[in-house]
């Protein structure tokens, strides 16, 4: 009860096994409490990091684990160990990765936050066209400002698909807002299918557009995924067992 009390679960769960452990084997009691101590930080930290997987909007298959690294470009591969330990996060650093559809932009951030999340930082996967909606929403409730610094409370926001916005003036304002805000203090990892000289397509006007890049690019790392389509690879690979298994056995 004094355990529970202290908020040491992992103390009240396993004392009595490591006490009857450390009888059998001849532990000290600084050695004892050390391992309950060792047992409980693991058990916390194992339930921080579940908290924070499922504050963070990132897609369970999206990992490390399952990104196929073989057909990343060569410079690609070199530059993701260092971005999975979080180093540019720990600068307020930017990330900005680049390509046509289908090249496997937003698995590879979303593989950067599942590493981040794993090593303690707080992480948030978010479409770009639903951050606007919400920062928009907030902005007619007279709530932009508490809704920005409950955003800045993540370490690193994932903005995937920024080229897909085609907003009007009063969305735009919202988005270079919260890039703005976050400018030289957190870090920000982008997905587009547009480079830099469209991105007036989101913005607007070329006064906001250049504004808006010269703060995502200072402090940025670029990734840029080349190659051919991951999904028309996958739909060619599927046409083809579709067809072997339509064949006949005597149509050979």
């Amino acid at each position: 009860m004094l355990l529970r009390a202290l908020k040491l679960p992992a103390f009240a769960a396993h004392h009595e096994e490591l006490a009857r452990r450390a009888g059998q084997e001849g532990w000290t009691c600084p050695h004892y409490l050390r391992q309950l101590v060792e047992l409980e930080l693991s058990e916390r930290r194992g339930r921080r990091i579940e908290r924070l997987l499922k504050a963070s909007g990132l897609s369970a298959d999206k990992t490390l684990a399952t990104l196929e690294q073989e057909k990343l470009p060569a410079k690609v591969r070199r530059q993701l160990p260092a971005l999975c330990e979080g180093g540019f996060v720990e600068r307020a650093e930017n990330v900005l990765a680049f390509g046509l559809p289908g090249r496997g932009k937003t698995h590879v951030v979303s593989a950067i936050g599942h590493e981040l999340v794993q090593r303690g930082y707080e992480v948030l996967f978010v479409p770009a066209v639903l951050l606007v909606q919400r920062l928009l929403a907030a902005k007619k409730n007279l709530l932009l400002e508490k809704e920005l610094r409950r955003l800045d409370g993540y370490d690193a926001v994932i903005l995937d698909d920024i080229g897909y916005i085609q907003q009007d003036r009063e969305e735009m304002e919202v988005l270079f807002t919260f890039l703005a805000q976050r400018y030289e203090r957190r870090s920000v990892l982008i997905t587009s299918n547009l480079v830099f000289s469209q991105w007036d397509r989101i913005f607007k006007d070329a006064m906001t557009t250049a504004a808006a890049i010269d703060r995502v690019v200072h402090h940025a790392l670029i990734l840029e995924l080349t190659g051919d389509s991951y999904r028309s690879e996958k739909a060619k690979s599927r046409e083809t067992v579709d067809k072997a298994l339509r064949k006949a056995p005597g149509d050979e």
